[in-house]
């Protein structure tokens, strides 16, 4: 995968995506977030907590909601596929330990710079085109 690979991931990480509409999103935000409304994106590490070294190739679980991505993508003039896409990378930074909520504004600007970075490359690349063959 390209944004892991902009990462420098290691070839054999793995990593769950679901795709998800609003009303299960929000029933998981609410059960492990505490947050009652849908989100866009939520990232579960494993290697974080209990299920740390468990599967040292294992990075976490990915969700997005293709509801909220169709409506942001739709309020921004922007193409679903890339959207998701975003929100992909999104995840993904999430579980390298990029973090825009609870590290400061430093943080999130490294986070957002990052995005930027790495969503202008995959753009460049032409991993964003959905007819490419990966």
């Amino acid at each position: 995968m390209a944004i892991l690979s902009a990462l420098g991931c290691p070839d054999d990480t793995e990593l769950s995506i679901s795709i998800v509409g609003d009303r299960s999103i929000r029933a998981i935000n609410r059960e492990f977030l505490g947050r009652d409304k849908p989100t866009n994106v939520i990232s579960f590490s494993l290697q974080e907590g209990d299920c740390s070294g468990i599967n040292p190739h294992a990075m976490g679980d990915i969700i997005i909601s293709a509801d909220t991505a169709a409506r942001e993508a739709e309020e921004g003039g922007m193409d679903f596929f890339e959207r998701i896409a975003f929100l992909l990378l999104h995840g993904v930074l999430h579980l390298c330990g990029y973090d825009h909520e609870r590290s400061g504004e430093t943080a999130a600007r490294k986070m957002e710079q990052k995005e930027r970075e790495i969503f202008k490359t995959l753009k460049k690349e032409g991993v964003l085109n959905p007819t490419c063959s990966y």
